[in-house]
Parts: structure tokens; C-alpha cells; sequence
């Protein structure tokens, strides 16, 4: 996402950048509200300058969350057309979320979809929140102009996933075997996890810090606490033990 330029509310907000050319030239009589759920407010602040800027996009971003509760207390408040959810959320993750939103995506009349807006790429997650009732998945790498396009897709009621992905829920849905449970991998939590698997993909500590919006000495805390609960020794046990599990 580029650098946030404006937020809600703030006056004296910078000229926009040539939206002809970044969001193919208007709107063309669209519009979708929104509703942002992050819990790191400066991923959230990139989001906003990038896609809610409504007279360009169609996008209109109606309320923003920190964790579960906080969603949804502000999705039931607003009742948006499409939900920007994280998969890994203080309070119980997007799944939790989607659990006590289950009626909301369920109205006839005026249903909230959810398309998941993660940085993990992991199959349980993507599995997770699509059996959960979100209607598509998408990376953070996602460009401005490709994440607009696929909230107004979901609002139409289409599933958008991005490349790759897809293969993860046809592979899922089309097997009706249950996925085997495994009690080492249950024993961590969701940010331990995705830890876990950038440790395993040769990531260093600022890179994972950086790119899950961490400090330093946070991973080094998930990656002892995932050492200590899987009983291993250090990163490399640890890369093995991953790529035996296809979590890489």
C-alpha cells in the first residue's frame, strides 16, 4: 500500500494523484461502503488514503476496528456492504468475527459480505475464513486498484481470491474428508503461527517484523514461545519441523 496522504475527518488533505490514471478514470456510478478491520491502526491509515478516497474509487470507508469485539460492535452500528477483515485479530480472529456476523451475512434483504485482507497465504487460513462465510481472500501485496476492483466484485456477490489461493478452497471443498487435527500445531497461536512460517521460509527477524508491523524483540518472543511449545532447539529444527507439515 502507498503512504497514507489523508485520514477521515483531517482537514487540508493532500491533492489526490492523478485518479484518472490509478483508478481507470471514475467511478462509473459505483459505490460501496466499507468497513476496515486491522489491528494495526497504521495499515489501516494506508488503506484509507489509498482506496477511500470516494469520488475517485466508489469506496466509502463507514468505520474501522481494532480487534473482534470492536468489529463487530461497528459492522452491526453500520451495516456495511463489504468488510475488509483480517484473518489474525486480538479477541478470536476473523473467523470469531464471522461467527457473530453469521446473521448479518445471512439477511436477504441487505447482506455484509466479507473479503479477508491478510498477510498470511497459509492454506488453514484462507480454508478457515471461506468456511467461515467470507466471500473471497486477498494478500497485502494487493495493489489499490486490484483490492477496489475486488470489493466491488464482492459486493456484486462474486469470489475473489488472489493467485493461487483459489487452488487451497477447491482442494478443500472438493475432499470431504476432515482435515487431520494436529495437536503440536493447536498448541500455538495465530501470530506464533505465522512466525513460525516466515522463520521456516528463511525470513530474518526485521523482515518479519517488519512485514507482520511488529518489533524485533515481539518475534524473538513468539519465536522462543514457539520453540518452548513445540520442544525444538533452534530455527533450523524449527524449518524442518514446518516443511514436514507443508507449512512453508
Amino acid at each position: 500500500m502507498s503512504e497514507p496522504t489523508e485520514t477521515n475527518g483531517t482537514a487540508g488533505a493532500a491533492e489526490p494523484t492523478e485518479p484518472a490514471k490509478i483508478f481507470g478514470g471514475g467511478t462509473g456510478g459505483r459505490h460501496v461502503r466499507v468497513v476496515l478491520v486491522d489491528d494495526h491502526r497504521m495499515f489501516r491509515t494506508g488503506v484509507q488514503a489509498e482506496i477511500g478516497r470516494t469520488e475517485e474509487t466508489g469506496v466509502e470507508v463507514v468505520g474501522e476496528a481494532a480487534d473482534v469485539d470492536q468489529a463487530v460492535t461497528v459492522i452491526t452500528a453500520t451495516r456495511p456492504e463489504v468488510v475488509l477483515l483480517d484473518v489474525h485479530l486480538p479477541g478470536g480472529g476473523g473467523v470469531e468475527v464471522l461467527r457473530r456476523c453469521a446473521a448479518l451475512m445471512a439477511d436477504a434483504e441487505q447482506p455484509v459480505r466479507f473479503l479477508a485482507l491478510s498477510v498470511s497465504d497459509a492454506a488453514e487460513d484462507v480454508i478457515g475464513v471461506i468456511r467461515g462465510g467470507a466471500r473471497g481472500y486477498v494478500t497485502k501485496t494487493i495493489t489499490g486498484t486490484d483490492l477496489v476492483d475486488s470489493i466491488f466484485r464482492v459486493q456484486e456477490g462474486d469470489a475473489v481470491f488472489s493467485p493461487r489461493l483459489a487452488g487451497f478452497v477447491l482442494d478443500a471443498f472438493a475432499s470431504t474428508d476432515a482435515p487431520p487435527v494436529d495437536e503440536d500445531l493447536d498448541r500455538l497461536t495465530q501470530r506464533e503461527r505465522e512466525v513460525l512460517r516466515l522463520i521456516a521460509r528463511g525470513y530474518a527477524y526485521k523482515e518479519i517484523a517488519k512485514q507482520l508491523y511488529i518489533s524485533v524483540k515481539t518475534v524473538e518472543s513468539h519465536v522462543s514461545a514457539v520453540l518452548r511449545k513445540l520442544q525444538l532447539s533452534n530455527r533450523h529444527e524449527l524449518t524442518r519441523w514446518a516443511t514436514a507439515r507443508r507449512l512453508v
